[in-house]
């Protein structure tokens, strides 16, 4: 079993970037499920059910929607074990911008796109700075200069991370990023884990610094998702 966690901005392009990879994942034979993490509304699990894509959608509501992956997080790579995937992909908006859904020893991916601004990449922080891969989208709405100066800020805030330039239309891009994916190593367990950076103060065990993963570790406001429901 291996896992994948993706964030980045709302509309830079990431369920686009994972449906083209999975296409290219499975191409190998490879069996993937996805849990997308987002705050109030989602209507990606209607674009993974056209694509065949196993999904799952857990909606934080009034809570950080990166507090509720943490959550969730294990349950969900139980989920994903339960079915037999190979792979496990998590989706995440990654709201506040301040947090960071990216797990030590867990390959983590932040998209984020051209049209955002050449300012953006200093804005995001440990979601973009902490990243394994920096997958950029919409290069082919902007000129060659723009998408050099744009690259060139993702590295001053992410030097170590790895850029990958992808069409979220055409996919372009996505079978290198699929032959990424595919070399990330498996996991049975994420008890025990660490988180790759702290969370903001606020009202449970990872607001006030906490970073294992575990029930044990939960104390104060949690909230988890159903996935012995309705298939």
């Amino acid at each position: 079993m291996r896992l994948v966690t993706v964030a980045g901005p709302p509309s830079s392009g990431k369920t686009s970037i994972i449906i083209k990879t999975i296409e290219e994942l499975r191409q190998k034979g490879f069996t993937i499920g996805v849990v997308k993490f987002d705050c109030l509304s989602a209507q990606d699990e209607e674009l993974y059910s056209a694509h065949n894509i196993p999904v799952k959608t857990g909606l934080s509501r009034g809570l950080c929607p990166d507090h509720f992956f943490v959550s969730n997080i294990e349950e969900a790579l139980r989920w994903a074990k339960e079915k037999k995937f190979d792979f496990l992909i998590t989706e995440s908006a990654g709201l506040c911008n301040r947090c960071s859904p990216h797990i030590k020893d867990v390959l983590a991916i932040c998209v984020i796109d051209n049209l955002s601004g050449v300012n953006t990449p200093k804005k995001i922080g440990p979601m973009l700075k902490l990243a394994d891969i920096v997958v950029i989208t919409k290069g082919d709405i902007v000129s060659q200069a723009e998408r050099e100066v744009f690259a060139y800020r993702v590295r001053q805030v992410n030097p170590r991370g790895m850029i990958v330039q992808i069409n979220g239309v055409t996919g372009q891009g996505s079978f290198y990023l699929a032959k990424l994916v595919e070399k990330t190593s498996t996991i049975e367990t994420l008890q025990g884990a660490t988180l790759r950076f702290t969370m903001p103060a606020a009202l449970c065990s990872y607001c006030l610094g906490e970073r294992k993963i575990g029930d044990d570790r939960q104390i104060g406001v949690s909230k988890l998702v159903n996935f012995r429901g309705d298939e």
